[in-house]
C-alpha cells in the first residue's frame, strides 16, 4: 500500500510487531503465555502475507474463475457438485490446485508442494 499513507506500510508494521513477539517477548515467556505469544505472532504473519500477496492473488483468482466461466466461487462449487464439469476435470483440477496454492501461500506457506 502507498498513498495516502506514508511508509512504513501496514504489512511492514505488522512484521515489526511479529518480530518483537517472536524474537524478544516469546523467549522470555513460559507455558500458556508463551503459547499465546506464538499464536499471536503466527496470526500477524498470516495478515502480513495477506496484505502483501492479496491484491495479486485476487486478480489471479478472478482470472481463474473467468477461464472456467464463473463469476464466483459459489457458482463454481455448485457446478462441480452437480457434475457439470466432469468433462473438464483436468483443467478444473489445475485451476483449483493453483487456487489452493495461493491460499496456502498466505495461511501456511511451508505446506506448499514445491515439486
Amino acid at each position: 500500500m502507498s498513498e495516502p499513507h506514508d511508509l512504513p506500510d501496514a504489512a511492514t508494521l505488522l512484521e515489526a510487531v511479529r518480530e518483537f513477539l517472536s524474537g524478544e517477548l516469546e523467549p522470555q515467556l513460559e507455558g500458556r503465555l508463551r503459547w499465546h505469544a506464538k499464536v499471536a505472532a503466527n496470526v500477524l504473519a498470516v495478515v502480513e502475507r495477506e496484505l502483501r500477496l492479496g491484491p495479486e492473488q485476487a486478480a489471479r483468482h478472478r482470472e481463474r474463475l473467468q477461464r472456467l466461466g464463473f463469476e464466483s466461487d459459489a457458482a463454481l462449487a455448485d457446478t462441480i457438485r452437480v457434475g457439470q464439469l466432469d468433462g473438464q476435470l483436468p483443467q478444473v483440477a489445475d485451476e483449483l490446485r493453483e487456487m489452493v496454492a495461493d491460499k496456502l501461500a498466505v495461511a501456511r506457506p511451508q505446506h506448499i508442494d514445491r515439486r
